[in-house]
């Protein structure tokens, strides 16, 4: 059994030579992390365990890697590069990792709400080129932030906003309870929310889950914070709405596309926070990570 890391960056390439215990399956690591999938089948020369971070693997690519059995998809959504049950056809089995970055991705979608309450990064910006900008912000104590998603990410948000004296609602596919969180139809959630949440698994039901219908049932001015994959909102509609003034500001960490091409929309509005898919890069959770995908691997091989 022999497991091959398609496309290592430096800091999850260290952690998988380090934390992999001599009596492991044996993990080779490419450092080269922008492999394109007609280069998989020689990357994987044979191996019968990929692990995969952020490569795509079409399933016509996925046929040519002989002698590939599972995908160890480092996260949850490997429906954004790759077709399941299609591999799932070719008997290809493939394994997500939850859990690892929850605090992480919590901690950024925080950080997102304030900086797009308080205004900062355009406060940022304008500085730099030499521009004295005073923003009025909003105060969060007392506001009301809505989950959309009551997952272990959706969890530790609450955690946080409710340290921060906000009420907390929450919306979920299947019935949940905590202690602090009202859980309420997603109607109301959007109603009555001061900021909006993105905390929910891509897949087929959920893809444009928050379509134009649904932003316009926001509060207008409210603060839309996506740390979960830029396919669950309406894009074209999300830049519409930031227009619009119907959404005062958006935090986003994913995107339809990534990297986010040059020149793109978003990048053009004032209203906008952006950061670079990184949000549950921390040491903690890349450790998390990497051990949970060694784990999978010694399972497999067991």
């Amino acid at each position: 059994m022999r497991a091959v890391f398609v496309d290592a960056n430096p800091t999850l390439g260290d952690l998988a030579e380090r934390l992999r215990k001599p009596s492991d399956p044996p993990v080779g690591v490419n450092r080269q992390p922008d492999v394109k999938p007609e280069d998989l089948p020689a990357v994987l020369n044979g191996a019968p365990v990929a692990w995969i971070d952020h490569t795509y693997l079409p399933t016509a690519i996925a046929a040519q890697c002989k002698g590939l059995k599972h995908v160890v998809f480092l996260g949850t959504g490997a429906r954004s590069y790759m077709h399941v049950e299609e591999l799932a056809s070719l008997g290809i089995e493939v394994h997500l990792i939850k859990g690892y970055g929850d605090t992480a991705v919590a901690e950024c979608a925080f950080a997102l709400m304030w900086a797009a309450a308080k205004g900062f990064a355009r406060m940022d910006r304008e500085m730099r080129a030499g521009n004295w900008l005073r923003l009025d912000g909003v105060e969060l104590t007392g506001k009301t932030v809505g989950l959309i998603g009551y997952g272990g990410i959706g969890a530790e948000m609450a955690r946080l906003c409710r340290g921060a004296g906000m009420k907390v609602l929450a919306w979920n596919r299947s019935a949940k309870s905590a202690d602090g969180v009202r859980f309420v139809s997603i109607d109301e959630l959007l109603a009555q929310s001061d900021v909006v949440s993105v905390h929910l698994l891509l897949n087929d039901e959920t893809r444009g889950f928050l379509s134009a219908a649904r932003i316009a049932q926001m509060k207008r001015g409210a603060i839309l914070v996506n740390t979960a994959r830029g396919a669950v909102v309406d894009e074209a509609a999300m830049i519409a709405a930031l227009k619009s003034g119907q959404l005062g500001h958006a935090g986003l960490d994913v995107f339809d596309v990534e990297p986010l091409p040059k020149d793109h929309p978003l990048t053009k509005l004032d209203n906008v926070t952006l950061s670079a898919h990184s949000a549950f890069r921390t040491p903690e959770a890349s450790m998390n990570l990497i051990e949970a995908a060694l784990n999978h691997t010694r399972r497999i091989a067991g």
